[in-house]
């Protein structure tokens, strides 16, 4: 067995070698043709890997050779020519796609119980008029409870293809009622517009938190609304936005942009050029919009605050972007997987790349945050490096500067505070959403009983709840550090509630108060602190 094994370990790199060679040597999508086009160097690596499959002495796993492969040689490209197993491209897919075929719930499992959190806005369960705290006791007959209860089989049976139906018999707690109901699957948004709603008789506010294949769908209705209630001025919210698609970040920054204004080019291996220009009327264009972003803001989100900052239009705020500027395709590997492979560089309207160094390998590149953190950045607007061989002017005299993300026009530094981090680390975690379901258990007839007004007006987070979740975290053994943070934890748990019952624009709206980057814009808005 030791033997084997000593002639296993070296056979499985030699394999790897002999496949990224020709893969590598193959990697070239320039070509119209396929990179397996037939050839000889490929039908003898097929021979040599059949040898394996069918003539040699013990099992040797050839596909997961392939997949090491692929993994290796694109690691030695750039951060972002990556391999998408199977499994991974499905989920992907289906997360930029912006919406799934399903019955649209979301739910927990809770002794051994499926119990819905929500009823996702505009999917088949809401419209049949499902709710949250329903428990789901079977679909199509199949028990949906128990010990052997397993969440990947309840996904399962509550999914399938479009237009197919499953009965569900649920238990409403709040009623003691057994209903059934007749779910027609379809297609369940995955939203990208989190919320869209006015902060004062003129100044409106959206956030994006990804550009799908259906965020400009869901934005330009947002956007249409809030110019009906009123609004000559707009809050583009892309803080942690991490891009997507590049057409729909181009459609967005169109609505900013006279007509014939360039809103980026690209340009490939060969040198060669296209560009892409506003082409019609914008909804909001000539009114004021500003833009808000921080480090986590990359990609498609980039091309939109620097298409607006190099056209001089709008006033971006924040901090230093994440610095992506290269642009990827999915590519199809025929068997399920997929790679994602850098294909060009994009440039903003002045010409500069906003694409931060990576030479010194993926490691450093992922850490940027952390040096970014290190060097004070995050506080100081004058802790940014700038190059100045990368200084460009806009049309308008504004000195801009390429080379690693986009630099706000007006810095608002990070709040650094222990106690604010710690909260934000248990909002992003999921204990809040958790907990704040429980505590909805207990009375859920009550809490439903609120209207959206009544729940805004209310002062539902009291001490003991507070204590309640402090109780909560300690039994996770988790110790909550919070002396001078105890109203900002009232928030977060109020937006976590209003969450699960009105859904994120609700939210989104308790989390927003206070926030530093919207007050400066008030004062903006209303001319208190102008900027040159």
């Amino acid at each position: 067995m030791k033997s084997s094994a000593k002639i296993y370990i070296p056979l499985l790199i030699s394999l790897a070698c002999a496949f990224g060679i020709f893969l590598g040597s193959r990697l070239n999508f320039n070509d119209s043709e396929s990179i397996f086009t037939s050839n000889p160097t490929k039908e003898k690596l097929n021979k040599f890997i059949d040898y394996i499959d069918y003539e040699y002495v013990d099992y040797v796993n050839t596909d997961s050779i392939v997949d090491v492969t692929i993994n290796n040689i694109l690691a030695n490209l750039d951060p972002h020519s990556v391999y998408l197993p199977e499994e991974e491209y499905v989920r992907v897919s289906e997360n930029m796609q912006g919406d799934f075929v399903g019955i649209g719930v979301s739910f927990y499992m809770v002794n051994d119980t499926v119990i819905i959190i929500r009823a996702m806005e505009g999917g088949p369960s809401e419209k049949l008029g499902i709710k949250g705290g329903d428990r789901i006791l079977s679909a199509n007959g199949h028990k949906i409870s128990g010990d052997s209860l397993d969440e990947a089989k309840v996904m399962e049976l509550l999914k399938g293809e479009e237009e197919t139906k499953v009965n569900l018999k649920i238990h409403r707690k709040t009623e003691d009622k057994i209903l059934e109901f007749e779910v027609e699957r379809g297609h369940v948004p995955l939203k990208s517009v989190d919320a869209a709603y006015m902060i004062s008789d003129s100044l409106g506010y959206i956030k994006v938190n990804r550009f799908a294949e259906t965020t400009y769908e869901e934005f330009r209705p947002a956007l249409l609304q809030l110019k009906k209630e009123g609004a000559t001025e707009l809050i583009l919210d892309l803080r942690n936005n991490p891009g997507g698609y590049l057409s729909e970040a181009v459609q967005m920054a169109d609505d900013f942009l006279k007509e014939d204004l360039l809103i980026l080019f690209t340009k490939n291996k060969s040198g060669a050029i296209q560009k892409t220009f506003a082409e019609s009327d914008g909804l909001f264009e000539g009114k004021q919009v500003y833009v808000l972003i921080n480090e986590n803001s990359a990609s498609a989100s980039e091309i939109v605050a620097g298409a607006l900052q190099d056209n001089d239009v709008g006033t971006i705020i924040g901090r230093r972007s994440y610095g992506k500027g290269l642009v990827q395709r999915e590519m199809d590997l025929g068997d399920g997987s997929a790679i994602r492979l850098t294909i060009a560089r994009y440039y903003t309207p002045t010409g500069r790349s906003i694409q931060k160094p990576y030479e010194n390998g993926n490691e450093a590149y992922f850490n940027d945050y952390l040096h970014r953190y290190e060097n004070g950045e995050l506080q100081n607007v004058d802790s940014i490096s700038v190059n100045d061989s990368l200084r460009y002017e806009t049309p308008g005299g504004k000195i801009v500067y390429g080379g690693g993300g986009i630099i706000p026009d007006v810095f608002i530094p990070k709040d650094t505070d222990f106690e604010k981090e710690n909260l934000d680390l248990i909002l992003r975690s999921g204990f809040l959403d958790r907990f704040i379901f429980d505590l909805l258990e207990k009375d859920r007839e009550y809490y439903q009983g609120f209207s959206l007004q009544e729940f805004n007006d209310s002062n539902l987070i009291d001490e003991t709840i507070v204590k309640s979740f402090h109780d909560y975290m300690e039994s996770l053994d988790f110790e909550l550090r919070i002396v001078h943070k105890r109203d900002l934890l009232r928030r977060y748990l109020k937006a976590t509630m209003a969450q699960q019952l009105f859904g994120s624009n609700a939210s989104e709206k308790i989390l927003n108060e206070e926030d530093k980057m919207i007050e400066k814009i008030i004062e903006l808005s209303k001319g208190e602190n102008p900027q040159p």
